[in-house]
């Protein structure tokens, strides 16, 4: 039985088709149609050129991290790693390079946000030490109706 190679690096646009294929394949895993389309990840990295991570193995991309910050707190979005690549410190890797290189842009906190159904992601981010806040509420307001999230109901 051979171990699992893999390597974690910066995000780039090339990596597009990868990632959206990655991300097509994860049961339960949200898509936004402008947001998360070509165009709207090619202005997400231009923003946060150096934050967003992947993971690589044997040249297909495993696991991803978008991360970006607002000059005072990062946070992540689509953090994800393909099924079968789980439980080898492949999400941890990502987590520790993408607070790397907010930490090189002097940002000192890090958010995430979790589906409550995300049974194995809640799981992991607590097994790594984040903390689960109970004492703040989450609000947003869809400034733009065409942006729909669409959920993968098979993966």
């Amino acid at each position: 039985m051979s171990s699992l190679s893999y390597t974690i690096r910066e995000m780039k646009m090339e990596d597009y088709q990868k990632i959206y294929r990655l991300w097509m394949g994860i049961k339960g895993f949200g898509i936004r149609s402008i947001d998360d389309s070509k165009e709207g990840i090619a202005r997400f990295i231009r923003r946060n050129p150096t934050t967003s991570i992947i993971a690589e193995s044997e040249g297909q991309i495993v696991g991803t991290i978008l991360c970006g910050h607002d000059g005072r707190r990062g946070c992540f979005y689509h953090v994800c790693v393909k099924e079968n690549f789980r439980k080898k410190g492949i999400g941890k890797a990502m987590a520790v390079a993408a607070m790397k290189a907010l930490q090189e842009e002097k940002i000192n906190k890090v958010c995430l946000i979790a589906f409550t159904d995300n049974e194995v992601g809640n799981q992991f981010w607590k097994s790594v030490g984040w903390t689960f806040r109970k004492d703040l509420n989450y609000y947003d307001f869809t400034l733009n109706e065409e942006n729909i999230t669409r959920f993968n109901l098979c993966g």
